[in-house]
């Protein structure tokens, strides 16, 4: 199929623009069915109110928010990027991520438990402590 220069009418300003053979091949490849309806400057301009409209402030190239407060469990002045809730507890970096770590006794108590259930009956009064203890609910 050959493909040739054509003239459209702009939907939103009224001015012709050129729907060239290399656009229309495009379309054409991606199964477009209808010609554009905007010229380029339309086009983009309409494109640019979309990022205004509400898409979020990351999406609009803006920062997030940052507020400054107190962490609940050490007391040290830090900034958090979002505004606390009332009532909730609010962490700096250290402390959230010392919450978030996951205990290192509760990993030695299941190898240790593991090793022991392998091992034989030598140590059946502690075993059963400690697979007690791992199964124990982690708060």
């Amino acid at each position: 199929m050959e493909f040739v220069d054509r003239l459209l009418t702009c939907a939103d300003c009224g001015g012709e623009f050129i729907f060239t053979a290399g656009e229309q091949l495009f379309f054409f490849d991606k199964q477009f069915k209808n010609d554009p309806k905007r010229c380029k400057p339309c086009k983009s301009k309409r494109a640019g109110v979309g990022l205004k409209a509400g898409a979020g402030p990351a999406a609009a190239g803006l920062s997030r928010t940052e507020t400054r407060t107190e962490c609940s469990a050490c007391g040290v002045e830090t900034t958090v990027p979002f505004k606390p809730t009332q009532g909730r507890p609010v962490l700096c970096r250290q402390c959230f991520q010392a919450k978030r770590a996951p205990t290192t006794g509760a990993l030695v108590t299941a190898a240790t438990t593991a090793e022991m259930v392998a091992g034989g009956t030598e140590h059946v009064g502690v075993s059963a402590e400690l697979l007690t203890a791992a199964q124990a609910p982690h708060a």
